[in-house]
């Protein structure tokens, strides 16, 4: 028996492996895949491409079949989706909810978790809930200011609520809608708009009622609002002081560009006081003199090297108290501000000298917080990752830029002038359309979005060019990539196989117990690897199971999809729970003393509301 033969099929030759080679083979990439996922070798969208690529590559997918999911349903409804979300938050939509929030609030962290999830979980069933996050998390900060609350109680559970309120429709995440995709692809046709409501309703109130009564016992509070920014949260207090120019320094003549401190050096030059006068950034092509004081940032031992090799003096008097810090990092023109790296940021994966960050931004970086790791040496070679929260100082002007950039988020609450107000009723109207029409089926969801696009931008409500920035394209790389693997799945056996596996180890357990398995063992996999990724390895085998037990396969399916979402134990599980992990200066633990509760409490109560409200039997 030969390994392999060659065959032709269309004007591909592939090898044919034997079946349970095949089925070795599919594993093997599942494997090594799940792997690269965990340790994050490469973005997870590249990682899942690269799967597509090998996939085809050893023959187990056709080349047709491994670039499927660029053209898939699920791929294309998820990109007009976002593009819809967009266009109802560049119209102020979402700013009216704001509103509510600031004014129906309260003083209590109780009832403020309460208005915000009744306010915010509501719009994530119809809008990408990162994009929510991304509203809410400068209005949130805000907010707690203003009431004396830790940004702390509230940030993780608005991350939590715009999951359970994404799992209210079939529009809310992109994992539901993959999930239907995958549904259709089984021979059970889509999934409904409102096909789970009933289930998402339930699941989001019991969620809230947690979130409100027994989370704010439980979470810590990691970031005083009254607290200094600059020497409480980032420790900067050793890090910025000031140098003075002696006179036998050879710096004196040069522009600080020609001196190349900056690029020899791991410091940062933030401004020139000369003759009592202050010359913020840009201040590259000062000429520098004798006597000449520069407010820069760096560590003891490099302000040492360049003593010693510059002829700069260190001011030895210099302490500054919290107070003076802040008013010197922020005087006259001069700003401080926090800057969030969003997910679909070109930033993500260069370091800050590759991006010439100061050139291009007039602003410079004073420190980076990557959850609860604080950097403040060589930050120039760091490489930047996505909810990584950048403490920027420059010109308060330079932050209007940054504002407006689709790749960082200001976490401080301003008024976008840019907002097009007068567009939000059409924008609305539009988006309600877009429901309406699917939940009827009068057309596939897939096609009223694409219209609700072409509407958004005919009317006004998106700029044509804007549409390409709203996609979240890691977001349809990873699902482009991810669909094929199902594909190969399927076609090696691998799905039947593990499914029989899974029967002969749980054969003899109630239908009940093994929906909680699939549950619970979902979950779990979302922790480690992506919601999407789960959707497409576990539903296929969770309705091969159900089919070889006469089961109902939509029961299982609807518990793979709640289970993919059911992401609260880390900070990386589900991405607006990255968002929020800086911000709110949460601890890696912190995820699990609030989020693992509720992941139980899920997994307890959905798969029985499951049973109650579908039935186990088909």
């Amino acid at each position: 028996m030969t390994l392999y033969t060659l065959s032709y099929r269309g004007d591909f030759y592939r090898y044919y492996l034997p079946e349970n080679m095949d089925i070795a083979l599919t594993l093997g990439v599942l494997v090594v895949a799940l792997i690269a996922f965990i340790f994050e070798w490469l973005p997870v969208d590249i990682t899942a491409l690269a799967v597509a690529v090998v996939l085809i590559v050893l023959g187990l997918v056709t080349p047709e079949e491994g670039i499927e999911g660029f053209g898939n349903s699920a791929t294309i409804t998820v990109l007009a989706m976002f593009i819809l979300s967009a266009g109802v938050t560049r119209t102020g939509v979402v700013q009216i909810a704001r509103d509510w929030l600031i004014k129906y609030g309260g003083k209590s962290v109780t009832r403020q978790i309460l208005v915000m999830g009744g306010i915010v979980g509501p719009i994530t069933a119809f809008i990408n809930n990162t994009a929510v996050v991304a509203i809410f998390l400068p209005i949130i900060e805000d907010w707690c200011k203003k009431r004396n609350v830790s940004p702390s109680k509230l940030l993780m559970p608005l991350s939590f609520v715009t999951i359970l309120g994404g799992m209210i429709t079939l529009i809310g995440t992109s994992t539901n809608i993959l999930a239907s995709g995958v549904s259709k692809k089984l021979g059970y046709g889509e999934f409904g708009l409102f096909q789970f409501t009933a289930l998402g309703i339930i699941t989001f109130i019991i969620g809230i009622l947690y979130l409100a009564f027994i989370a704010p016992k439980l979470i810590p509070n990691r970031k005083q609002t009254s607290g200094d920014l600059v020497s409480d949260e980032y420790g900067l207090k050793d890090y910025v002081t000031e140098v003075i120019i002696s006179p036998k320094s050879s710096l004196i003549g040069q522009t600080l560009r020609q001196s190349e401190i900056q690029r020899k050096f791991d410091v940062d030059v933030l401004e020139l006081i000369r003759d009592g006068s202050q010359f913020p950034q840009p201040i590259a092509d000062k000429v520098l003199n004798a006597g000449d004081i520069l407010l820069v940032r760096g560590s003891s031992a490099e302000l040492l090297k360049i003593k010693d090799q510059k002829g700069l003096e260190i001011f030895p008097d210099v302490k500054f108290n919290k107070e003076d810090l802040e008013t010197e990092l922020s005087e006259g023109e001069l700003g401080i501000a926090e800057v969030l790296i969003l997910s679909n940021s070109r930033l993500i994966g260069s370091t800050l000298k590759d991006l010439r960050f100061r050139q291009r931004y007039n602003a410079t970086v004073l420190a980076i917080r990557r959850g609860e790791e604080l950097i403040r040496d060589r930050l120039g070679k760091v490489p930047l990752r996505f909810g990584d929260l950048l403490l920027v100082q420059g010109p308060k002007e330079s932050f209007l830029g940054l504002q407006t950039t689709r790749e960082l988020l200001v976490m401080e609450q301003k008024e976008l002038d840019n907002l097009r107000t007068n567009k939000a009723w059409i924008a609305l109207a539009i988006c309600l359309a877009v429901i309406i029409v699917a939940a009827f089926d009068l057309l596939p969801i897939l096609v009223t979005a694409l219209v609700g696009v072409i509407l958004m931008v005919i009317t006004g409500c998106l700029k044509p060019g804007e549409i390409y920035g709203a996609v979240r394209w890691d977001v349809i790389f990873l699902l482009a990539g991810l669909i094929p693997l199902g594909t190969a799945m399927d076609n090696s056996g691998a799905t039947k196989w593990l499914a029989d596996a899974l029967l002969s180890l749980g054969g003899n357990l109630s239908g009940y117990w093994i929906l909680l398995f699939f549950f619970v063992a979902t979950s779990l996999l979302t922790e480690i690897l992506s919601n999407n990724a789960s959707v497409v390895l576990m539903i296929p085998i969770a309705v091969e199971v159900a089919k070889s037990l006469s089961l109902n396969p939509y029961a299982f399916m609807f518990a793979v999809t709640f289970a993919a979402s059911n992401s609260f134990m880390t900070p990386i599980g589900y991405q607006t729970n990255t968002m929020v992990y800086g911000p709110g200066g949460y601890k890696f633990t912190d995820f699990f003393r609030v989020g693992g509760p509720l992941n139980l409490l899920m997994a307890i109560v959905t798969p029985i509301l499951i049973v109650l409200l579908y039935g186990l039997k088909p």
